[in-house]
């Protein structure tokens, strides 16, 4: 089955007219995860018809209010339909702080589990695995505690002797809100697609170092010394509108990037 990936939101901070907040849905192997969940998720998903019964698991990279005020608006809709199955949320401990008290106030009533799975951002290290698909932690250079996502889809295949073992078939790396980190790309090396955050322009560059984002060219730098397949750019700023200037900067440095738009539905 191809594993595919919804872009439900990909600006910064401040959103605008064409943007929303960071917000991804990976699918593999016939399950679905959310990747942040910015401002305005539970309106996206139902503009795309995104159902949410093979939804368990959430991952949060960092609390900065852009990458986790949609949660408590999907947790709260999500009791309102009645859900039973338990949501699993992966992210820094104070998340958990941060969230009980609302969920306790708005959604004390709901008829199903949420499960908080503290991380670590600081260590790379495997949070979650199944039979099919693993996940870990990518260490990110942020001004907040900040960790990307490694997903890793595998099969089981029978050998010759009758034995078993499992090969990776599809690894898909989500690397938002970084500077330029060379430390990542023994991590992402030779991922299928990588989603790297592109905030600002090489003439920006200073105040992306400011405050610790990466330019265009940053984001292709890395995907070429990883030898990834595929790049795709996104967290915009709002001071840049025209998004294909992200794409003209990037693509000298490494031909087959993409940029991440609304609503985009990109094969892994």
């Amino acid at each position: 089955m191809k594993g595919k990936l919804t872009i439900l939101g990909c600006g910064s901070a401040k959103p605008t007219k064409t943007t929303s907040p960071s917000a991804q849905l990976v699918e593999l192997s016939d399950k679905a995860f959310l990747v942040d969940c910015g401002e305005g998720v539970v309106l996206t998903m139902q503009r795309l018809g995104t159902h949410t019964s093979r939804l368990y698991n959430i991952f949060i990279s960092h609390l900065h209010g852009d990458h986790c005020f949609g949660l408590i608006g999907l947790l709260t809709t999500l009791g309102m339909l009645k859900r039973t199955q338990p949501m699993h949320i992966y992210a820094q401990p104070d998340l958990e702080k941060l969230l009980r008290p609302l969920l306790d106030y708005h959604a004390g009533d709901r008829q199903y589990e949420i499960i908080f799975h503290h991380i670590n951002p600081r260590k790379h290290a495997l949070i979650y695995e199944d039979r099919t698909v693993s996940v870990e932690t990518i260490p990110l250079k942020h001004g907040v505690p900040t960790c990307g996502f490694l997903f890793k889809e595998t099969h089981r295949v029978k050998k010759e002797d009758g034995s078993f073992e499992y090969e990776t078939r599809k690894r898909y790396a989500y690397c938002s809100d970084t500077m330029y980190s060379e430390k990542i790309v023994p991590i992402i090396e030779g991922v299928d697609v990588l989603y790297h955050e592109s905030t600002f322009l090489q003439s920006m560059a200073a105040r992306s170092k400011e405050v610790k984002h990466s330019t265009a060219a940053d984001a292709a730098t890395i995907a070429r010394k990883a030898g990834v397949g595929k790049l795709i750019l996104g967290h915009y700023s709002a001071r840049v509108e025209d998004h294909t200037l992200f794409l003209e900067e990037a693509k000298p440095i490494f031909e087959n990037t993409a940029l991440a738009e609304e609503n985009d539905v990109i094969e892994l």
